[in-house]
């Protein structure tokens, strides 16, 4: 069981979106908060990326920015030129002009919005991944297929795109943890630590199944309370808090994708009750089940 990759599957909705981004100096264009996560790669020039809280973000050709809650921020050709802009649906591509030219592939992802995971919720909400020689080839590989769609479209190129922006987020995220590899917390730990990795696989492969944290400890080979320990430290959370979270976002994503009857979903996710389940449901979401699946989030249209 890939645990990156379902989780993400868990909480996306929607279609990515993409676009290629062309200025020339002097420019300074707005993004605001996006419902979901975005992206920016810097393909030819430089810019600045001015955060709301932090120390301004230098870009250089080749560098990959991941907002993974979409924060509003600006992307300016200097520290010292105007704001000009604010990032809208259908707006002009390129806008030609005498000063340095800087192309960038800009995205967004959307995510549900009453559907959170820890995994991007302790991420920093502004991620700079430098392009460096012989670092993260394959997002590099990644990002080159992508830009080379969006710039040079051909037969093929609606289905490419989107499974390159799938592909791009989860080899993003990879690249992050890599980075975090030497860190004993966080999500970063958990993939690295051998006992709450196996125990997170077992959750994710199984949510129907009665978990204990006996039988999770024998899972990962180690005693009830050395995972109790190290699987707190790096979730986030208690073993059996986390059956029950991925029970919730297991259940909403088959509300979500299919027509599941109710009495199935809550077999699925191991309640043998359809009103046990539904009661656990509406304490995570607020809401029903029945009323979830009717009400779920409506595509949002997001300027990149």
């Amino acid at each position: 069981m890939d645990i990156l990759s379902e989780t993400i599957a868990a909480i996306r909705t929607g279609n990515p979106a993409s676009g290629m981004f062309v200025r020339h100096a002097p420019w300074g264009r707005r993004y605001p908060v996006v419902p979901g996560a975005g992206f920016h790669v810097m393909l030819q020039g430089s810019c600045w990326v001015v955060t709301p809280d932090g120390e301004p973000i230098a870009l250089g050709p080749g560098d990959v920015l991941f907002m993974p809650r979409g924060a509003n921020h600006v992307l300016v050709d200097s520290l010292d030129s105007p704001v000009t802009e604010t990032a809208r649906p259908g707006e002009p591509r390129e806008i030609v002009g005498p000063g340095v030219r800087a192309a960038l592939v800009c995205g967004a992802y959307e995510l549900g919005r009453n559907r959170s995971h820890p995994l991007l919720d302790e991420l920093p909400e502004f991620i700079h991944l430098p392009a460096r020689p012989g670092r993260h080839p394959a997002l590099r590989a990644a990002v080159d297929l992508l830009a080379t769609e969006i710039a040079e479209p051909r037969p093929g190129t609606d289905a490419a795109i989107p499974a390159l922006l799938d592909t791009l987020l989860l080899f993003m995220l990879r690249a992050w943890f890599d980075e975090q590899a030497e860190e004993s917390s966080g999500w970063a730990g958990a993939f690295t630590d051998p006992a709450v990795a196996a125990a997170l696989r077992a959750i994710h492969g199984e949510p129907e199944r009665a978990w204990t944290v006996p039988e999770l400890g024998a899972v990962a080979g180690v005693s009830r309370a050395t995972l109790a320990r190290r699987f707190t430290a790096t979730v986030g959370e208690p073993p059996l808090s986390y059956v029950t979270r991925w029970r919730m976002l297991s259940a909403a994503r088959l509300l979500r994708e299919t027509n599941t009857p109710l009495a199935s979903v809550a077999r699925k996710v191991g309640y043998q009750s359809e009103f046990a389940f539904a009661k656990a449901f509406k304490r995570e979401y607020g809401q029903a089940p029945g009323h979830y699946r009717r009400s779920e989030d409506r595509p949002a249209v997001i300027a990149v």
